[in-house]
């Protein structure tokens, strides 16, 4: 599922602490996320990757743990994505809430909250292969808040 330029969750981006985005891109889907630290952004990075699949509402019925490690920040978030990622495959499930915690730049520990997919109530669009080093970026934006996003190849 495409999302329009600009299509977002939460409110617009120049007026809240945190939020998501999608951005076309081809075939495939951006997804970036910004809040006040590199794990918040991560976080709301995380739900536009769940959006890419489903609208619907997902409940935290199920907590699962994941760790990722990698050389720096941006390779950490296409790391994160492919984590929850494999989770949804190898589960069947889809997440809609997110914790990060990061040691540094190499390393996190993440909690995905979810609940196995129900075709019928989720209507799933598409299904997420993996996260590229396309258009990935992690940086401190000029208003002080963190950004982090890449292409979701899809």
């Amino acid at each position: 599922m495409l999302m329009p330029e600009g299509a977002s969750g939460t409110r617009r981006r120049d007026t809240c602490a945190s939020g998501w985005e999608h951005f076309p891109h081809d075939a495939d889907v951006g997804v970036r996320g910004w809040g006040r630290t590199p794990a918040c952004a991560f976080e709301q990075a995380a739900l536009a990757l769940t959006r890419i699949v489903t609208d619907a509402e997902v409940r935290p019925s199920c907590e699962i743990e994941v760790t990722c490690e990698a050389l720096d920040l941006q390779l950490l978030l296409v790391e994160w994505h492919d984590a929850i990622i494999y989770e949804m495959a190898v589960r069947c499930m889809l997440f809609g809430r997110f914790a990060v915690d990061m040691d540094g730049t190499r390393r996190l520990h993440g909690n995905l909250w979810g609940e196995p997919v129900d075709v019928g109530r989720h209507e799933p669009a598409v299904e997420p292969k993996g996260a590229t080093c396309t258009a990935l970026r992690v940086a401190r934006e000029a208003d002080g808040r963190w950004s982090a996003g890449c292409v979701i190849d899809v």
